[in-house]
């Protein structure tokens, strides 16, 4: 039988800890995530899906249960520690790169992630081709912006850098937390296309949290609902496929908030 390649085992997560405001948000959650697995993530506000995101990448600390990286425990391990084998983009475009530097100097400080590197970036001019023709694959004029600051960036651009520096170093994990919903419709749209593409010829293991029902059932081979904390529904292959956006909304008609 495969072996998972990340594991949540009765994972609970509890925020505002000793304060009136302390809060249990996941409750005893139980997750198996196999190699190649792309799985899209629903839920209602509230229900523990950032938490859920930020459990896994090490930003929140597990209360109890464990987190397991191919059967290693990583329960304990830090966030930077983690960012050698999960990558993450966040729905704000501003999060994940550095205003000030070019594309290109991103790039260059996203590929030397887990290395140890002084304080100047070297070689950037022995990587440019290789950028051009990684950024080309965006399809929305990155590859002309290379020597261009962050900061003067389109939202879409920037965000599709982030996803760039995300998966640069093919993560064993990758999040994408609702990384196209800053974005106009049609950059939405273009952005999905282009991580979707990449996912699959990459062979990535993703999960990535979505509002959008027409998204979350287009694309991926696994759907997760969450809820208080738990997950309530999970649905993989051709029942996914066969999944419409229908029964997904009376699914969530039955759901208590």
């Amino acid at each position: 039988m495969e072996t998972p390649l990340l594991q949540l085992k009765q994972v609970t997560t509890v925020v505002n800890r000793h304060t009136p405001n302390e809060k249990e948000i996941l409750k005893q959650l139980n997750l198996d995530v196999y190699q190649g697995d792309f799985i899209t993530v629903l839920g209602p506000n509230g229900a523990g899906k950032s938490t859920f995101f930020n459990t896994i990448a090490g930003t929140l600390p597990v209360d109890s249960g464990q987190l397991l990286i191919r059967g290693n425990n990583i329960t304990h391990l830090s966030v930077e520690k983690r960012a050698e084998f999960i990558g993450r983009v966040f729905q704000d475009p501003k999060m994940g790169t550095a205003p000030r530097m070019t594309v290109a100097e991103n790039l260059l400080l996203a590929n030397k992630r887990g290395l140890v590197r002084g304080l100047k970036l070297r070689h950037l001019k022995a990587h440019l081709a290789e950028f051009k023709k990684l950024t080309a694959l965006m399809d929305n004029g990155l590859d002309e912006r290379l020597q261009t600051a962050t900061e003067n960036l389109s939202g879409g651009q920037r965000q599709a850098l982030s996803f760039l520096m995300a998966t640069i170093k093919h993560p064993e994990i990758l999040l994408l937390d609702e990384h196209t919903a800053a974005l106009d419709p049609k950059t939405s749209a273009q952005l999905m296309k282009q991580t979707n593409q990449r996912i699959i010829e990459e062979h990535l293991t993703c999960l990535m949290i979505t509002h959008h029902l027409d998204d979350a059932l287009r694309y991926g081979n696994r759907l997760l609902v969450l809820n208080d904390g738990k997950i309530v529904f999970d649905v993989r292959g051709q029942e996914k496929q066969a999944l419409t956006k229908q029964k997904l909304l009376e699914f969530f008609g039955t759901i208590e908030y």
